[in-house]
């Protein structure tokens, strides 16, 4: 009988910690990104972003400036790190002056997104000198529930 109420108990909290991982996943993400970048197809100018995904189960991020403007859809594929991410955070590659959005991670979570790179990217990349290159990150915070 112990054992049973015991399994039980355990089961009970084992499922609230996924459910409350399930909510964290659909939270928004916002960040103040200082530069022009691209994502997906589309330039975007530097100011104030939210970040979440379309649904549960989409790979389409929405990124919308929080000036009035229309969110941005943008096809996204998994991403696995090896370790729990310490902070939310958005990944960009930069070539010259030219950024590009590449990852979204999420604090807690080892999947992240990763955006394919446009061509106008694999183009940069392929002229761009080494000292020209590089890897910006930038740390998002979650919408307060």
């Amino acid at each position: 009988m112990k054992k049973r109420v015991f399994v039980m108990a355990s089961l009970l909290v084992l499922s609230i910690m996924v459910a409350a991982q399930v909510v964290r996943a659909e939270e928004s993400m916002f960040v103040n990104i200082p530069f022009a970048f691209t994502a997906g197809q589309v330039t975007l100018p530097a100011g104030e972003y939210r970040i979440q995904k379309f649904d549960s189960s989409s790979g389409v991020l929405l990124i919308n400036c929080l000036d009035p403007s229309t969110p941005v859809m943008v096809l996204t594929f998994a991403a696995q790190a090896n370790a729990p991410q310490s902070q939310s955070k958005l990944v960009f590659n930069r070539y010259d002056h030219r950024y590009f959005l590449s990852q979204v991670w999420r604090a807690g979570s080892i999947r992240g997104r990763q955006l394919s790179k446009s061509p106008r990217e694999k183009e940069l990349a392929q002229v761009a000198r080494t000292e020209t290159k590089g890897e910006i990150t930038l740390v998002a915070r979650l919408a307060p529930r």
